[in-house]
């Protein structure tokens, strides 16, 4: 086993566990609604051409229990902070290939992480449009292309717009609320979960008591024909869907601050993807036999005024009944939600990896006062606000396809070869009809990958991160004698 390499005030200041079964689902659930599903049902509609979208979540929410399975056996294995960094280092051997599988691990989620974050800004963004449309107003647009040996052309994308200084100013000040103790933080999370409920409560009611089905169920024909479109559009609406449904991990990354891990990572991680994913088919069900599907169409294939559910209330109860203005307020304040859950989980993970000196010694300070690693925070939160420049559709399809490649397929395989590898070490919770589970996750991660159309681009993107990545690698470890060139282990 390595053994984490602190600094003396680490060893000193450790983390809380604070957060019990009800927090940590809550914050499972407001990581995992946030502004996704309200932003992305035109684009899902879109690449779908029909409602029968509708096949996009329901095989989504499989995948999410299949995938949920893999997290809730590891997590409750290894109940600390980090995640998937330390179940993979564990996984392939802590002083071997498992030290440069964990630190890629790390290497990537320095770019996803702040994707994840910069979309739920980007999200709210986008519905504060609805009260202020100049915010769509674009101040510059530019794409960069890079020739790369190998990998070939990669083509990055940007705007500037007023919404983008809006969402930076969403990740600044998301950063400023996390600046402080975890028992206060699992205090406002709860406050969080119940604006985010509200609002998919009031939406469901709203969906069902104005519902036309015969306009929820307009399939267009060969909706439903096994064609090569078919299947292209249904590769990228499971990539919409993954995208929708990821966070019901964010527990994991705090394995530290869990009462009682165990049991309550699995729990929180299970009883949350039940519950979103029946809330996601209600709810978008619901839209559909409100919004005709050939208008989410036309927002998504244009890619502005994504802010549906707004349109949606003001058809329902009338442009007069300012219904739509306080939906609007309502998805804010659910984004806001998200990245607040997303910045929280994720800013533990460097920190677990620098504590065991797999990253650089900076992460692995804590704060002297209230105990929290606030260097992890503040550099997620700095790269974050860049990314905020980047479009919607382009923060959602590279960092689905860096974390599936960088992460999610080797985590589902790396189950199975852990219980191969160490049938004796302690699971409190043991995967149902394992192996089938991880296998039916690892196959649909792969069918989402190689399904769409223009996959080989975002698989560029997960290319140059992983070619820098192993660079970076293999030049600590010659300089620090570790594996592959030695098997010493050194700080910092």
């Amino acid at each position: 086993m390595t053994i984490p390499l602190e600094s003396e005030s680490a060893t000193k200041l450790r983390l809380i566990r604070g957060i019990g079964l009800g927090s940590a689902t809550a914050l499972n659930m407001i990581d995992m609604i946030g502004v996704g599903p309200f932003i992305t049902i035109p684009l899902i509609v879109t690449v779908m051409g029909g409602p029968q979208a509708m096949l996009g979540w329901v095989l989504g929410a499989v995948l999410a229990i299949c995938d949920g399975l893999v997290w809730a056996e590891l997590g409750a294995a290894m109940p600390g902070s980090g995640g998937s960094y330390r179940y993979l280092r564990e996984i392939y051997g802590p002083q071997k290939l498992g030290r440069a599988v964990s630190f890629l691990f790390i290497w990537q989620l320095s770019f996803s992480a702040p994707l994840s974050i910069a979309s739920g800004a980007v999200g709210l963004s986008q519905y504060a449009a609805f009260f202020w449309p100049g915010l769509e107003r674009v101040w510059a647009a530019r794409t960069l292309s890079l020739n790369l040996p190998l990998l070939g052309q990669l083509q990055v994308s940007w705007v500037a717009m007023p919404a983008t200084l809006l969402a930076i100013g969403v990740v600044l000040f998301t950063a400023f609320l996390l600046y402080r103790r975890i028992t206060a933080i699992s205090r406002l999370s709860t406050v969080l979960w119940i604006g985010v409920m509200g609002t998919i409560a009031w939406i469901i009611f709203a969906g069902l008591t104005h519902f036309n089905a015969r306009q929820a169920f307009d399939f267009p024909p060969g909706a439903f024909s096994l064609s090569r479109d078919f299947f292209h559009g249904l590769g990228g609406a499971m990539l919409i869907a993954a995208y929708d449904y990821w966070g019901y991990y964010n527990v994991c990354f705090l394995g530290d601050e869990v009462k009682n891990p165990g049991k309550n990572i699995p729990r929180a991680l299970l009883l949350s993807i039940l519950a979103v994913a029946c809330l996601y088919v209600v709810m978008n069900i619901s839209i559909l036999g409100v919004v005709p599907w050939r208008e989410l169409v036309q927002s998504g294939a244009s890619n502005s005024k994504l802010y549906v559910v707004s349109t949606f209330m003001q058809r329902a109860y009338g442009s007069a009944s300012g219904a739509g203005a306080v939906v609007s307020v309502l998805i804010m304040w659910t984004a806001l939600a998200s990245v607040f859950s997303l910045m929280l989980g994720y800013s533990r993970v460097p920190y677990a990896s620098a504590a065991d000196g797999n990253y650089f010694r900076a992460f692995a300070k804590v704060h002297p006062v209230h105990q929290f690693p606030y260097v992890s925070l503040l550099a997620l939160a700095g790269v974050a606000a860049l990314f905020c420049f980047l479009r919607l559709a382009d923060l959602i399809a590279a960092l689905v396809v860096i974390r599936i490649l960088l992460q999610f397929l080797v985590q589902s395989i790396g189950v199975i070869v852990l219980r191969i590898r160490r049938p004796d070490m302690a699971r409190p919770f043991r995967m149902w009809l394992y192996p089938v589970p991880a296998l039916v996750a690892a196959g649909s991660f792969i069918f989402i990958l190689i399904s769409r159309k223009d996959f080989l681009r975002e698989i560029r993107y997960a290319g140059v991160i992983l070619v820098l990545g192993l660079m970076i690698y293999c030049v600590r470890a010659w300089r620090r004698g570790e594996w592959p060139f030695g098997g010493a282990v050194v700080s910092g």
